[in-house]
């Protein structure tokens, strides 16, 4: 809400409201009720129980720094769980932004019917967080499932997607990729702001179509890859829906994602307090990765007044 300045007859300066700003108060107070219930209070209270040893049946102590001491020490799930999870984000974000850009490249062709296929491809974005869609990702990939009878058709030994540690990772993996549909409309709008004028002069020069993608196509594109790659590295950090549906963190603990290690200490294994300091680590986490990708940007990422960031 801007200040009002206006001068008095000393010449001092008075800042004021304008009349109406009781009204935009008015207006905002829904979202502000909501923004304080549902996550300002939810966060600072995990922020409080972390450091207690809360639980659902009985009231917390304060035990103060001992949860992040046993998070780091005595529990030889974290670390695994924590790594594991960014082997995942590494293994799924760079080939989600990759597929996205691929098939928006594709879309943004003058194809017949091309409006219908831009609505295809996009479905499997709306669908895919869906629990039904991971439990109809389990059937396709168990031992017996349709992607193995296929192979079989074409006397290709069965693979053991959800059974083999270091493939179960890289199934999960690929239904995030196939969720490429909100990153790949960005990337649409994006190839659609780069002006035709510039390809038209590089291919005067005698530039190739790949040598047009490296200096016109992504160096325009780097603010739409940036905010692709903060949004997808944050989500899948916190991943939770595939990793549980899917193979419930196994086999051997190959899929135990942080999500699915923060669900079972909260509410299989009744370790509120516990669960929150494990979420507060991710958090911090989280944060430092989008600074450090904040603070690169202004290294690769280019704006079309022709400076970076």
């Amino acid at each position: 809400m801007s200040l009002l300045k206006a001068k008095t007859a000393g010449g001092a300066v008075v800042r004021r409201y304008p009349k109406n700003w009781k009204w935009g108060v008015l207006f905002i107070l829904p979202w502000l009720i909501g923004f304080c219930v549902l996550q300002a209070y939810p966060l600072l209270m995990s922020l409080y129980y972390s450091f207690t040893d809360f639980s659902i049946l009985s009231e917390g102590k304060w035990v103060g720094l001992d949860n992040y001491v046993k998070l780091f020490t005595k529990d030889k799930y974290f670390v695994k769980s924590f790594l594991l999870t960014f082997k995942y984000a590494l293994m799924s974000v760079p080939m989600k932004l990759i597929m996205a850009l691929i098939v928006a490249m594709i879309l943004n062709m003058r194809l017949k019917g091309i409006n219908l296929f831009r609505t295809v491809y996009y479905l499997p974005s709306i669908m895919g967080g869906s629990v039904a869609i991971s439990i109809l990702w389990r059937f396709m990939f168990m031992k017996d499932g349709m992607l193995n009878k296929m192979l079989g058709v074409l006397h290709i030994p069965a693979i053991d997607w959800l059974g083999d540690p270091d493939i179960a990772l890289v199934t999960i993996s690929l239904l995030v990729i196939w969720q490429f549909g909100s990153s790949m409309v960005l990337f649409l709008a994006g190839l659609k702001n780069v002006p035709t004028e510039l390809y038209e002069a590089a291919s005067v020069d005698g530039a190739n179509k790949w040598v047009q993608f490296w200096n016109i196509t992504f160096p325009m594109l780097t603010p739409v890859v940036f905010f692709n790659l903060i949004m997808q590295i944050i989500h899948a950090l916190q991943e939770f829906t595939s990793a549980f549906i899917i193979t419930n963190g196994g086999p051997n603990h190959g899929t135990y994602l942080m999500g699915v290690k923060i669900y079972e200490d909260a509410f299989k294994n009744l370790k509120m307090g516990y669960a929150s300091a494990s979420s507060w680590v991710m958090f911090v986490a989280i944060l430092l990765i989008t600074l450090l990708v904040f603070r690169s940007s202004s290294a690769w990422v280019f704006y079309n007044d022709g400076g970076m960031d």
